[in-house]
C-alpha cells in the first residue's frame, strides 16, 4: 500500500518548484541527516569562512555578518552541547543548519547561501572533515608503531622461526618480525600524507556545477579554511569524490596489515605455538567451555577488514556510471566513508594498546625455530665461502637435511664426520654456523635480523615518528 504524503515540501529550499508534498517514504529515503550531522561543526565553520567572504566582496552587509556570525556561534555551542534538534523535514545537516539560523537572526540567515550550493557545501564539509580524520589516524598509526618498536626492543635478540609457505625457513629475531609490520604501517603513514594533499583542496565556489555570477574570492576562503589550494573546475569540484576513494583504498592497506598481523597472533597464542599471550582484557571466554581464551580481537578485526574493502569496492561502483556533474548517488559516499574511519581509528587505539600488553615466550619460539632445519641455509653459505658453487652447496645440503631427517636429529646434532659424507670441505668450526644464535648473528647487514641491526633499526623506525 502507498504511504500517504504529507505536506512536508512547504518550507524547505525547494519547495516553490512542486505542486505537491514529498511523501513521507520518499523524505525518509532521500534524507541524510542521520548519519551527515557528524559534519556539522565543519559546516558552521565553511559557513562563517564563506560569510566572511562574502562581506569583504561587498555580497553581504556589516549587519548581516555580524548577525551570522552570532547565530553561528550559538549554533556550535548547541551541537557541541548535544542540544541542537535534528529534523528529518530539513533533509541534511546543511538544511538543518540554515533553517536554524534563520530562526536566530532572521533574514540575514537566508543570505548566507548567496554564490554558493549544497553541492559545493557538501563537498568542502567532507573534506575538511576528512583532513582532521586523517590526521588522527595518521596519529593512532604512530602509536601502533611505538607500541611494535617498544617489543622490537626488548626482543631484539628473542628467537623464533621465520616462515616461507608457514614453514620453518630460518630463524630470525621476534624483534625483527615485529619491524616488519612497523615498516608496513610506515608506508600507510605516508600514503595518507600523500592523500592528505589531494583532499586538502577547496570546492566552495563551484556552486551548483558552473561557479557563481558573483565576485566571490574562493583564495580567501581556502586561506581561512586552511586549504592548500582551490579546485580549478567547478564541474569537478562537484562531483569528485576520487579523494573519498582514495582513503578507502589507503584504510583498506592498513586493515590488510592488520588483518595479517591479526592472523599471525591468532596462530602464535594457539597452545601448538604458544610463541605469545595476550592480556585478558582484549580475549573472551566461552559460554561452555571454561578453559578458553579467545584472541577476539585479532580475529574481529581480521573480520573488519572485509569490512573496509567492501566499502572500497562500494565508493567505486558508486562513482563509476555518474556523468558530469553532481548526482544525488553522491549521498551514498558518506556511511561507508564515515564507517570506515570509525573502524579503523577504533581498531587501531585498540591494537596500539593490545600489542604493548603482549607476553613473549621465548623458549616455545626458540623451541619451534629448532624444528625443520632452518640453519640449512647457513650450512650451504659455508660451503660456498668456502669455494664451493652454491647450486653444488645447495645439493649437498639437501642430502645431508635429508639424511639427518631420518636420523630425527638436527643438522647440530649430528657427528663431523657424518656431515663430511657430504663434503670434505666441513671442519669443526661448523657448528659455530648451525647455531641459532650464530644464524641470525651473522646477518647484520641493513634490514637483516641480527641483534645489533634489529636495534638500529628500531632506533631508526622511532626516530621517523613524531615525538
Amino acid at each position: 500500500m502507498a504511504e500517504k504524503s504529507k505536506k512536508t515540501t512547504a518550507g524547505t529550499a525547494w519547495s516553490g518548484r512542486f505542486a505537491e508534498p514529498v511523501a513521507a517514504r520518499v523524505q525518509r529515503y532521500t534524507a541524510s541527516v542521520e548519519f551527515d550531522t557528524r559534519l556539522a561543526q565543519h559546516d558552521v565553520r565553511g559557513s562563517r569562512a564563506h560569510a566572511r567572504m562574502l562581506r569583504s566582496a561587498g555580497i553581504l552587509s556589516q549587519a548581516d555578518l555580524t548577525k551570522i556570525e552570532r547565530g553561528l556561534s550559538t549554533i556550535s555551542r548547541e551541537i557541541a552541547a548535544g542540544k541542537f534538534k535534528w529534523s528529518l523535514e530539513a533533509e541534511d545537516v546543511h538544511l538543518n543548519i540554515e533553517r536554524r539560523l534563520t530562526a536566530l537572526v532572521g533574514d540575514a540567515g537566508k543570505r548566507l547561501h548567496t554564490a554558493r550550493s549544497r553541492n559545493d557545501q557538501v563537498a568542502t564539509d567532507i573534506r575538511l572533515w576528512l583532513r582532521d580524520e586523517i590526521d588522527e589516524i595518521t596519529a593512532l598509526l604512530a602509536a601502533v608503531q611505538k607500541s611494535l618498536i617498544a617489543q622490537a626492543e626488548k626482543h631484539a635478540a628473542t628467537i623464533m622461526p621465520g616462515f616461507t609457505h608457514l614453514q620453518v625457513a630460518q630463524p630470525v629475531t621476534f624483534g625483527h618480525h615485529l619491524l616488519a609490520y612497523v615498516e608496513m604501517f610506515e608506508r600507510d603513514r605516508e600514503r595518507l600524507a600523500d592523500c592528505r594533499k589531494r583532499v586538502d583542496t577547496l570546492p566552495l565556489g563551484a556552486a551548483a556545477l558552473a561557479g557563481t555570477s558573483f565576485p566571490i574570492r574562493r583564495e580567501q576562503v581556502a586561506r581561512e579554511l586552511g586549504f592548500a589550494r582551490v579546485a580549478q573546475n567547478s564541474l569537478d569540484a562537484v562531483s569528485d569524490r576520487d579523494f573519498a576513494i582514495e582513503f578507502t583504498a589507503a584504510a583498506s592497506l592498513i586493515m590488510l596489515h592488520i588483518s595479517r598481523l591479526s592472523e599471525e597472533l591468532v596462530l602464535w597464542v594457539n597452545p601448538r605455538f604458544a610463541f605469545i599471550s595476550l592480556p585478558d582484557r582484549f580475549c573472551t571466554g566461552s559460554s561452555i567451555m571454561p578453559q578458553k581464551k579467545n584472541p577476539d580481537v585479532p580475529e574481529l578485526a581480521r573480520g573488519k577488514s572485509g569490512r573496509v574493502f567492501g566499502h572500497l569496492v562500494g565508493l567505486l561502483t558508486l562513482m563509476k556510471g555518474q556523468p558530469l556533474a553532481y548526482n544525488k548517488d553522491n549521498q551514498e559516499d558518506k556511511e561507508p566513508l564515515f564507517d570506515t574511519v570509525d573502524t579503523v581509528k577504533d581498531t587501531l587505539a585498540i591494537f596500539a594498546e593490545m600489542m604493548a600488553g603482549v607476553k613473549v615466550n621465548a623458549k616455545a619460539m626458540r623451541a619451534a625455530a629448532l624444528e625443520g632445519f632452518s640453519t640449512a641455509t647457513d650450512l650451504a653459505d659455508y660451503l660456498v665461502k668456502k669455494g664451493l658453487p652454491f647450486r653444488d652447496a645447495h645439493e649437498a645440503v639437501a642430502r645431508a637435511v635429508r639424511f639427518a631427517e631420518g636420523e630425527k636429529r638436527d643438522l647440530a646434532e649430528l657427528t663431523l664426520a657424518e656431515l663430511r659424507q657430504f663434503s670434505d670441505k666441513i671442519d669443526r668450526n661448523i657448528y659455530r654456523v648451525l647455531t641459532l644464535e650464530g644464524s641470525v648473528a651473522a646477518r647484520k647487514h641493513t634490514g637483516g635480523t641480527a641483534p645489533v641491526q634489529v636495534m638500529a633499526s628500531a632506533k631508526a623506525a622511532r626516530a621517523r615518528l613524531p615525538k
